[in-house]
């Protein structure tokens, strides 16, 4: 694996440029990105994305630039519920033109000489490390996969061995952190506050020109960033590198020295001996955030004196713990039923159920009642929307052991009807329309996402592109997004590897460290 900060700039640009960098969370195969980022990059070449805004008429002959800040619904979005409850993670589609203009800007040669020479700035202090900038794989896995295991390689393992050094682990992170980061902060970070303050209508300058974008996207607002995409990984970063420099500064005014800080995004472990020391440098951190817009999650601030304890993941102690070997199927689906009510949403039961799939998948016909294990497995999904996509394969499976159609329909509508309690389920119907594309191909979805799978007409817009110049307008609106030749090959039971993040090499390796 490959830190992206070591890429050139050419290298960094068809990065950034790659469908999993352009939306990383999961959607079944058949939507497709890349190829329209190709064609509008092609499109747009190296020039300013303001040569391609379109103008309206303002009477007598005059006209009016339009600007993407001016249009609601630039970027596509929806939302993905975290806990089956009343907590909703926003994803979004960037439009594709404001992606592929700031992916440019940010990989031009001296842009990107500038950001990564703040990278090594934001690094200097050793005793605060970030282990989530993002990561190019150099093998099978993903980036994405690549990038995950990074917590298991870096902060789960260095954390258990900073227990040989310190007694004390203060964890916490920072609440609705995407949600929080103002727009003008990236700028901040980049250039120093002063700097930045100094240069503010210096339109070229990087810091205002990813500002800019970043208003553009959510109809000139200036708080909160877009969640789905490696490149606002990348930007939310530039934030918490400054973030880092600036605690750096704070403690080092105290004369702080026993401690260590781990980082991966917006989760902090902060080591010490000194209880006292730990909670100084969280207030030192709540008062840096603040400034930025950002404050910690005070119900996931835990101080703990059992560093190993809690270095690993409570879900993979308790799953480490308690999992057995089940003989019955229905009955390792209760064990996972159990582990996802203690531990809704987390990593370790989307594991598990990656292994009772992988128990599945060779079964053709099975005495055990299907509706039951269809509805343990609906209530497991229903609390842990993490779950959706290997979820969605598992009920794939038991669909297909079902021989009746009229009780598969019957079967879906049910769990339709149940999902229909929690509002806002877009990413739940991306899913469910995966499940039934063989079956009923034409089953109506309230998502935009959805329709567009069944819909060819080309006035269904996923992006609000009517601040663009028709040549452009006319390439993102009429470049397909889904391709439906995987649709015709795929199989009516979902395949593992559809939904499957790691390969079996990580999971071999983890395995071997329990």
């Amino acid at each position: 694996m490959e830190r992206i900060l070591k890429l050139d700039h050419t290298d960094a640009r068809s990065y950034f440029l790659k469908q999993e960098s352009y939306f990383n969370s999961d959607l079944p195969t058949y939507f497709v990105f890349e190829n329209l980022l190709r064609v509008v990059a092609a499109e747009i070449g190296e020039k300013d994305l303001n040569e391609f805004y379109s103008k309206r008429p303002i009477g007598e002959g005059k006209t009016k630039t339009n600007f993407p800040s001016q249009f609601e619904d630039v970027n596509h979005k929806f939302l993905n519920n975290k806990d089956g409850k009343f907590t909703w993670r926003p994803l979004q589609l960037i439009h594709p033109a404001l992606y592929v203009s700031l992916v440019n800007k940010i990989t031009q040669k001296e842009n990107w000489k500038t950001i990564v020479s703040r990278f090594a700035v934001f690094q200097e202090n050793k005793m605060i490390r970030c282990y989530s900038i993002p990561l190019r794989s150099e093998n099978q896995q993903s980036d994405r996969a690549t990038s995950i295991s990074q917590w298991w390689q870096s902060i789960e393992q260095q954390s258990l061995e900073l227990a040989l050094k310190y007694e004390y682990v203060l964890m916490t992170d920072i609440s609705d952190c995407y949600g929080s980061i103002y727009s003008h902060s990236v700028p901040w970070a980049i250039h120093t506050k002063k700097e930045a303050k100094e240069k503010r209508n210096n339109k070229t300058l990087i810091g205002n020109v990813i500002d800019k974008h970043l208003q553009d996207m959510a109809y000139g607002q200036t708080n909160g960033i877009p969640q789905g995409s490696v490149l606002m990984d990348f930007i939310a970063e530039m934030v918490l590198g400054y973030a880092d420099v600036e605690l750096s500064k704070e403690i080092k005014n105290l004369k702080l020295t026993d401690y260590e800080i781990i980082r991966y995004r917006d989760d902090y472990r902060i080591f010490s001996n000194n209880p006292q020391i730990a909670e100084k440098i969280t207030k030192l951190l709540t008062e840096v955030l603040v400034k930025l817009g950002m404050g910690l999650n005070a119900k996931k601030t835990i101080m703990s004196n059992n560093i190993i304890n809690n270095s690993i993941k409570p879900d993979k102690l308790y799953w480490i713990s308690s999992r057995k070997s089940a003989t019955g199927i229905q009955e390792h689906l209760l064990i996972i039923h159990k582990l996802s009510e203690e531990y809704p949403n987390s990593g370790s039961l989307s594991k598990a159920l990656g292994k009772f799939y992988n128990r599945m998948k060779g079964i053709n016909e099975t005495h055990q009642n299907i509706v039951v294990l269809v509805s343990i497995l609906t209530d497991i999904m229903y609390k842990s929307p993490r779950t959706y996509p290997i979820a969605s394969a598992i009920l794939s499976k038991l669909l297909s052991l079902i021989q009746n159609d009229k009780k598969k329909n019957k079967i879906l509508n049910l769990i339709y009807k149940k999902f229909e309690k929690i509002p806002n389920t877009g990413h739940l119907k991306i899913w469910l329309q995966r499940v039934t594309i063989k079956l009923d191909p034409n089953r109506k979805y309230t998502e935009k996402l959805c329709e567009k799978v069944v819909n060819k007409n080309p006035n269904l817009q996923i992006w609000n592109s009517d601040w663009l110049k028709t040549n452009l307008k006319k390439i993102i609106e009429t470049t397909p997004i889904i391709d439906h030749s995987v649709i015709n090959d795929i199989d009516e039971v979902i395949a593992k590897e559809e939904v499957e993040l790691f390969k079996q090499e990580y999971n071999d390796l983890e395995e071997k460290s329990e």
